[in-house]
């Protein structure tokens, strides 16, 4: 089908929620893309941090085969294998003790948010309820995450919210201030991706830690876009010497499928019980199965790569004309330019590199096995598209 067409039938019958990029791509190798047209593109972006080992990876596609060629959907009313190698690899890689598998971030973090209000019904009663987040974040699309999300932009026309959410700037005493009395939880991007590609102060969320530890009130990190190795390690909060009570995750973690997790820790980890949550595909068996070979791949050898391409990325464009700031932590990387980001983008793509935007930067989110000739063609791209 010619780009022409998809466009069309996009338009006349596709909910317009979205506004695209003039390219339909169609394949691709690594982090090299083909348009439907035959272009070929550098991604930068890898479906939005999600295919973390690019296109066509080898071992990937063995692994998503093999459990479609056994059995492609389990009901949760049912024992499945892929779903329990998977939760322990995450377990044994991370310290926590249990996890419940969504479809996606957002619920990953709706569940979240859910079992922070029972443990804190369970142990204290009702009128403990309050969720804290950060203003700049973003959480998600449901209701309840919509809500926790802290920028006004995305609270317009949807009201009314869930009760019970406040918002703080990313300071202890706005936390504090924020949280008055009835918090069960505070939920925290250690890299805000949508809200600007910003990685939290080190010494606040250390703080925040011990904080909440004192008042037994849950600290939930939000990796949906910053974990699976984006950031060169598994999660972002092993970078800040903390010990989250919950952690959730997707995007990457089934290396292009979909999948969403929220990691239990020792606190949280009989919080739910059945009936209290669930999901039809939660957990489905083929996403579990690429998730498996992610987590297997993702060792401590294949971690210190992405934080040495990183550094090279991060020096290439410190050193760039036209960028004026680099901000987020290893492969998630934000950049402030002269120019408005949109701009940069769509000349970016014109040229043939697909970057993406979160607010006032530029967001780079390469495949995490982008080879250094693909991180070196893009980097050229952009830094003829800043020069102009």
């Amino acid at each position: 089908m010619q780009f022409e067409e998809i466009e069309r039938l996009d338009r006349e019958y596709l909910a317009e929620t979205y506004a695209r990029f003039p390219v339909a791509l169609v394949g691709g190798s690594n982090a090299t893309l083909l348009g439907a047209d035959g272009t070929q593109y550098i991604d930068f972006g890898a479906g939005i941090a999600t295919n973390v080992f690019g296109v066509g990876d080898e071992g990937w596609k063995r692994a998503v085969i093999d459990q479609l060629n056994k059995i492609q959907h389990v009901s949760n009313y049912y024992y499945a294998e892929p779903q329990v190698r998977l939760a322990r690899l995450l377990c044994e890689k991370t310290g926590a003790k249990r996890v419940f598998f969504s479809n996606s971030g957002g619920e990953a973090n709706e569940c979240a948010l859910k079992a922070a209000r029972k443990y804190s019904f369970e142990k204290y009663g009702e009128g403990r309820s309050r969720i804290v987040s950060l203003k700049g974040s973003f959480h998600g699309r449901t209701l309840f995450t919509l809500t926790a999300t802290g920028q006004e932009e995305f609270h317009r026309y949807f009201g009314p919210f869930v009760p019970g959410v406040s918002y703080a700037e990313a300071t202890l005493s706005s936390v504090k201030a924020a949280c008055g009395r009835d918090a069960c939880a505070v939920i925290i991007e250690p890299v805000q991706g949508e809200g600007g590609v910003r990685a939290l102060d080190a010494a606040f969320v250390q703080a925040l830690a011990a904080f909440c530890k004192e008042r037994d009130i849950l600290l939930v990190c939000d990796e949906v876009q910053s974990g699976n190795g984006r950031t060169g390690t598994l999660y972002a909060y092993e970078q800040y010497g903390i010990s989250p009570d919950i952690v959730t995750t997707a995007k990457g973690l089934a290396g292009g499928l979909p999948i969403g997790a929220c990691l239990f820790f020792e606190k949280t980890e009989h919080t739910l019980k059945a009936g209290d949550h669930g999901s039809t595909f939660g957990g489905n068996p083929v996403s579990c199965a690429a998730g498996c070979y992610v987590m297997e791949r993702l060792d401590r050898d294949f971690l210190l790569e992405v934080k040495g391409k990183a550094a090279y990325l991060r020096a290439k464009l410190g050193g760039m004309e036209g960028v004026e700031e680099v901000t987020g932590l290893g492969m998630m990387i934000g950049l402030s330019t002269r120019f408005p980001p949109k701009q940069v983008a769509a000349e970016c793509l014109r040229r043939g590199l697909l970057v993406l935007t979160a607010h006032d930067k530029v967001r780079l989110l390469p495949p995490l096995t982008v080879s250094k000739t693909e991180m070196d063609e893009g980097l050229t791209i952009l830094s003829e598209v800043l020069k102009k």
